[in-house]
């Protein structure tokens, strides 16, 4: 019995070789991929891609045991991958700002799907600690409170590599939040015309700044009033009108790969 019980886990231990060894492979080509994409100029981000391989184990899942547990292997290694690729891409962090609805969120949440990166939301991150929402803390501690807090949050930041950061709209406004941000960050604006920014929240209700102006003219005047701010914190700038998330975010991608070559160049 034991000489069956042992022969049985020798061949456990070659199967767990098997698997460590296709797993440095396939990380490894992982790499070799990206490495072949930037220098070709190719596409970085290929949902598609990742859409055939669940394709693939779907099918050939069919009619096996243990579909559950495979599946969530397989979605680990999927993670894993994106993780080396943004390890690649960025070592640091991804500090997106613009005006409320340029598509902070948004972004921010589809660079985390296509990377697996960390998602830090810093309005959602501060309503969570304090117990209430952004309209609240204005309202209870004043907008002073709300934007120490915020500053204290991009410190904290600076130990992570490879998370979006998506900040709240005002973030940008005060010199020291802006210092923070580049200690371990590219600054990433994101812009949008007042028409597009006013369809996208005129249904928002936790917008405190607007919540009794919600209007073209308004969101108009205040945009302009935080335009040079805004430039001067952004290490690059890119327009989302008129784009899906996908183009935005492989814009995103290869100016800041441009951006990271000029410097070490």
């Amino acid at each position: 019995m034991m000489d069956t019980l042992e022969k049985l886990r020798e061949t456990l231990d070659q199967c767990d070789e098997i698997i460590l060894n296709g797993l440095l492979m396939r990380n490894r080509i992982v790499e070799e991929i990206m490495a072949y994409k930037e220098g070709h100029g190719l596409q970085i981000l290929q949902p598609e891609q990742e859409a055939k391989q669940v394709r693939w184990l779907e099918q050939a899942l069919k009619g096996k045991r243990h579909q559950r547990e495979v599946r969530d292997v397989f979605t680990c290694i999927r993670d894993n991958s994106k993780r080396i690729q943004a390890r690649r891409l960025f070592d640091y962090n991804i500090v997106l700002i613009g005006f409320m609805g340029t598509g902070k969120s948004t972004i921010s949440r589809y660079l985390s799907t296509m990377f697996a990166m960390e998602v830090i939301e810093m309005d959602q991150v501060i309503a969570e600690r304090e117990g209430m929402s952004i309209s609240d803390i204005f309202e209870v501690h004043g907008e002073q409170y709300f934007r120490d807090a915020e500053t204290a949050l991009l410190i904290e930041m600076q130990s992570k590599k490879n998370m979006v950061i998506s900040c709240g709209g005002g973030t940008p406004m005060r010199a020291c939040n802006v210092a923070e941000m580049k200690k371990n960050g590219r600054v990433v604006l994101l812009n949008a015309r007042p028409e597009t920014i006013y369809e996208r929240v005129k249904d928002n209700h936790d917008r405190p700044l607007i919540e009794n102006n919600k209007n073209v003219p308004f969101i108009t005047e205040l945009m302009e009033k935080r335009r040079e701010k805004y430039q001067a914190a952004a290490d690059i700038i890119i327009q989302t009108d008129g784009k899906d998330r996908l183009e935005i975010c492989e814009e995103l991608v290869w100016r800041l790969l441009e951006m990271d070559e000029k410097e070490n160049r």
